[in-house]
């Protein structure tokens, strides 16, 4: 592996552990609320594969960090302008339909990043990318299938995910930014520059929409630098009192 600051590889880890934190605990707010059994036993499934990709890309990043801190300490411990992830997963629920669209395009990322991960120059997180790619594969199968049952499906289910669709997808852009520090982890074969993701993204993402019968939003889509931590949606604020509130009000607590 090439040399790389050591504060670049630790922002890097910290955009993929908090996608997955911040993405994970949003699923988990459908348990004992899904539609049907199956469905809630399904995203608990999601929710839980999403965590423990959490402690294995947190967990790195606290020992990069070398303050001697854990995966708890980093999910639990920091504020809302101190997280890295993308303000796609930190978009509230809305109906199943929503919840289902921003899975799958998220998953559709995640599966792509995490196939270029599993080569990176750093034996760690080629490592965490080989066993979470298993866990992702399933997950963008399974919430691709759903996009295309709902959007192939009643005049209801097309409506709500077309309107999934339009509200959720001018956030996918900001996966594809790139910034000094991917081209730092790029440089050093730690990670892929996110823009080269884009091709394969946008077909993939075309296929399944084209399947399920519905269109993709033109125009801009928005950024507000969620992964630079100076600005995120005011939901993310909400979510952490939630995710938070037990650690900093009983702080050190163990179990």
């Amino acid at each position: 592996m090439a040399d790389v600051d050591k504060n670049n590889l630790l922002q890097f880890l910290l955009r993929m552990g908090d996608n997955t934190l911040i993405l994970g605990h949003r699923v988990s707010e459908w348990c004992g609320h899904s539609p049907v059994l199956e469905e809630d036993i399904a995203l608990a499934n999601t929710a839980l594969d999403m965590i423990g990709q959490t402690q294995m890309w947190l967990g790195y990043a606290a020992e990069v960090q070398g303050e001697g801190k854990t995966a708890d300490d980093l999910a639990f411990l920091r504020d809302a302008w101190d997280f890295r992830n993308v303000l796609l997963v930190e978009l509230p629920n809305g109906d199943f339909g929503q919840t289902l669209m921003r899975q799958f395009l998220y998953d559709a990322w995640s599966s792509i990043m995490l196939g270029r991960l599993v080569k990176s120059s750093d034996p760690r997180v080629a490592e965490i990318a080989a066993k979470a790619s298993k866990e992702v594969a399933y997950h963008v199968e399974r919430s691709a299938d759903t996009v295309v049952g709902l959007g192939d499906g009643t005049e209801e289910s097309h409506r709500r995910m077309q309107a999934a669709l339009d509200y959720l997808y001018p956030y996918v852009g900001e996966m594809f930014e790139s910034d000094e520090i991917d081209r730092a982890m790029a440089e050093a074969g730690i990670a892929p520059d996110p823009a080269s993701l884009r091709e394969e993204y946008d077909a993939l993402v075309a296929r399944v929409l084209d399947e399920a019968t519905l269109t993709v939003p033109e125009g801009k889509y928005v950024h507000k630098g969620g992964r630079n931590g100076y600005m995120h949606t005011e939901h993310l604020g909400h979510l952490l009192c939630e995710m938070q509130w037990l650690q900093r009000a009983y702080p050190g607590c163990e179990w």
